[in-house]
């Protein structure tokens, strides 16, 4: 596993980010794990979370990406901060947003930010995606703004479960709109990691977690 991986998973740790116990997910889904990004709250955290995604973006597209696209809200601080860490790196490109309702003044429209072009190649930067609503959302705005080139879509943590069908969420915006998905991390590099080191010597998932997991992901989990 790469060190970045490996740093990311114990920063969420860190941050209180990850936990584990009893849940209840947004699909109604009782979890062993929970991932709520909404506990970054400092200036410091926000940097190390964008040397994480510039360092995914990096290993799975390298140079080909123009622009970056942070769906409202949560995407918002994440394109922003990974844009600036992606210049400090050499490769200085764009971000835009999008509003949750349209404006008629001022500026106006929905996007704000980078003005797209035809033949951009876009990157969607979200936190975790479950479901892979918001994406098929986010698509067509972004086309119907210009005819842009989805270079894909990465986000945090792959939960990898099961989307629609059999194949996880991420699969399946990938084969829909037949572009690269990838995450930071995923469940299953998660569990490999903390099952055998622990963190500030806290051994984070116990045997007990561990098989409240494996039983989880043989419910839930996606088919390869």
């Amino acid at each position: 596993m790469d060190a970045y991986k490996r740093e990311f998973i114990e920063f969420m740790v860190r941050a209180n980010v990850l936990t584990f116990g009893d849940f209840v997910a947004k699909s109604g889904r009782r979890t062993p794990y929970f991932v709520n990004t909404g506990k970054y709250r400092k200036g410091s955290q926000l940097g190390h979370l964008a040397r994480a995604y510039a360092d995914a973006i990096e290993r799975n597209l390298g140079g080909d990406v123009d622009v970056l696209f942070g769906p409202a809200y949560k995407g918002i601080p994440l394109v922003a901060a990974t844009s600036m860490e992606l210049s400090a790196r050499g490769h200085d490109v764009g971000f835009v947003f999008n509003r949750k309702e349209a404006k008629d003044h001022g500026e106006g429209g929905t996007l704000i930010g980078w003005e797209l072009q035809k033949g951009d190649r876009v990157l969607i930067v979200e936190d975790v995606t479950t479901a892979g609503t918001s994406i098929r959302e986010t698509v067509p705005l972004l086309r119907k703004a210009a005819d842009v080139t989805l270079a894909g879509l990465v986000v945090a943590v792959d939960r990898m479960e099961r989307g629609t069908g059999e194949t996880s969420a991420l699969a399946e915006v990938s084969a829909t709109f037949q572009m690269k998905t990838f995450s930071i991390v995923n469940i299953e590099e998660i569990v490999a990691h903390l099952t055998t080191h622990d963190v500030d010597g806290r051994r984070v998932i116990t045997d007990e977690i561990h098989e409240r997991i494996r039983q989880y992901r043989a419910q839930y989990g996606a088919k390869s």
